[in-house]
């Protein structure tokens, strides 16, 4: 069979006309295997109503196998002859002949260095997709993380208008100011344990070098 990949062929076919060849190659072969064996039963059958007819089933497959070769070396060179006939002249399409899914290419026409530059920029273009997803993936995160904080924020705001509504029931006046107070209570409170806790180190260091 022929090696030419015929590409363009494959294409407007959509499969190889070397496979066609191959496939009806494969056809023709095993028709004339099976009429073989079918003259071959024939044969038998003849002879056996034959009278004192003394040819074996063997010597008959003999017979059946040469001319089988015979046969098979003959289609072969007319079979080569065929297939180069029908590889010019039906399965060839002409160097002169566009398909039409091919005529963008006749109408646009490019060369290898602006192919390269078109891959170069869509390669960019990939690569700035990916970015911006990449992006966009973290802002994603960040609005999620913020979505956290606020509704964090949002219960220590709650908890602080409970706290308020608490200290207007029990007569302690505005929340804010008695934050403010209590916070500098807790200061003086630190300030005067502060105080104790250096007084009291003085006194072990007193005790101990007495």
């Amino acid at each position: 069979l022929s090696v030419d990949p015929m590409a363009y062929e494959a294409q407007f076919f959509g499969f190889t006309p070397q496979t066609c060849m191959l496939r009806v190659y494969i056809a023709f072969q095993d028709y004339l295997f099976e009429m073989m064996l079918v003259v071959e039963g024939v044969m038998l059958k003849k002879l056996d109503g034959i009278p004192g007819c003394k040819v074996s089933p063997s010597q008959i497959r003999k017979c059946t196998e040469k001319f089988l070769l015979f046969m098979k070396e003959h289609f072969d060179k007319l079979f080569a002859k065929m297939e180069e006939v029908l590889l010019q002249l039906v399965l060839n399409i002409p160097k002169n002949v566009l398909l039409p899914e091919d005529r963008v290419q006749e109408q646009y026409p490019y060369s290898k260095e602006e192919f390269q530059a078109l891959q170069d920029e869509l390669q960019q273009l990939q690569q700035q997709c990916r970015a911006e997803a990449a992006a966009e993936q973290a802002l994603r995160a960040e609005l999620e993380e913020q979505k956290a904080v606020k509704a964090e924020l949002e219960k220590i705001l709650q908890c602080f208008d409970e706290l308020e509504n608490i200290c207007r029931e029990h007569g302690a006046g505005n929340f804010k100011e008695s934050f403010a107070l209590l916070t500098q209570s807790s200061k003086k409170l630190q300030d005067v344990l502060k105080d104790v806790e250096e007084k009291s180190k003085k006194l072990k260091q007193h005790d101990q070098l007495m």
